[in-house]
């Protein structure tokens, strides 16, 4: 008797049997690169949509975005991907960074503050309770716990050297607008306490692969705003990039002119235009 094939899950099905079937770890990281793909088309269309034909293709686009389940359904596919079953989220490199510096031993001081921005889940600290307070926020938020908050819209002098940790773990990469990618580094050093830590995580190719990126170039630029690299971890034909930066006081005299427009770093016709720009100050 001939075995039953499996029935395949279309792409653009409901999101909510798209969550659901999930279980296989391919599916999902199938998924979420339809979802990154499509968003990065959108992002484009809507800077470029000035011809009809561009115009129809954002509608395409568009539909198959909502047929999928939209920025819910991707956040609900992330979170799935971030299960424990799957080696866990990037907190825990930073939670090992942390570790290793000797942060967690902290019986008589004060817990540290620590802002998650983009939080798929409330949970990702809560093993560190007892050393890390941690506020989590999301522009659209799937649990009460998570506050839902634009962080780009947090009030600077409120927020003012407030924060010892902040994490920007894959959130820079959905920023539509390069200088706003650029204004998240800048509120950041505003946010945090002398000395505090910020977590930056992408995914490898916005870096390694971009026309416009490469690590020496984002090390000069996190230089420039006033941010020391204290750890760093990639490794080559990976994923996922990971760093962990000091802030420093930034000298009065940095020129943020040579980031405030495209510089070709990498020629290269696969390449991607990922691109961080800073505004003047």
């Amino acid at each position: 008797m001939p075995k039953a094939r499996k029935k395949k899950v279309p792409i653009t099905s409901d999101g909510r049997d798209i969550a659901s079937s999930s279980s296989n770890p391919h599916t999902t990281r199938t998924i979420i690169r339809r979802f990154h793909l499509l968003l990065k088309k959108q992002e484009q269309l809507e800077h470029n949509a000035v011809t009809t034909s561009d115009a129809a293709e954002l509608k395409k686009v568009n539909e198959e975005i909502a047929s999928m389940g939209g920025l819910a359904a991707y956040q609900r596919m992330s979170s799935i991907g971030q299960g424990t079953d799957r080696g866990g989220g990037s907190e825990r490199v930073l939670i090992k960074w942390l570790a290793d510096m000797g942060l967690s031993q902290r019986d008589s001081t004060p817990k540290l503050r620590l802002l998650e921005v983009g939080a798929l889940k409330p949970d990702n600290y809560a093993s560190c309770s007892s050393w890390i307070s941690a506020t989590p926020i999301d522009l659209r938020s799937r649990h009460p716990a998570i506050r839902e908050q634009n962080f780009l819209a947090m009030e600077a002098n409120e927020n003012r050297e407030k924060w010892d940790i902040l994490s920007l773990s894959l959130v820079v990469n959905f920023v539509p607008e390069p200088r706003d990618r650029g204004r998240m580094f800048c509120l950041a050093h505003t946010f945090l306490r002398e000395s505090g830590l910020l977590f930056l995580v992408l995914p490898l190719p916005c870096v390694e692969n971009s026309r416009y990126l490469s690590f020496e170039h984002l090390q000069s630029l996190m230089t420039t705003i006033g941010f020391r690299e204290v750890e760093k971890k990639w490794k080559q034909g990976g994923k996922m990039a990971y760093w962990l930066y000091r802030k420093v006081e930034r000298d009065i005299h940095s020129d943020f002119t040579p980031f405030r427009k495209r510089c070709v770093c990498k020629q290269g016709g696969s390449r991607n235009n990922f691109v961080i720009l800073l505004q003047d100050q």
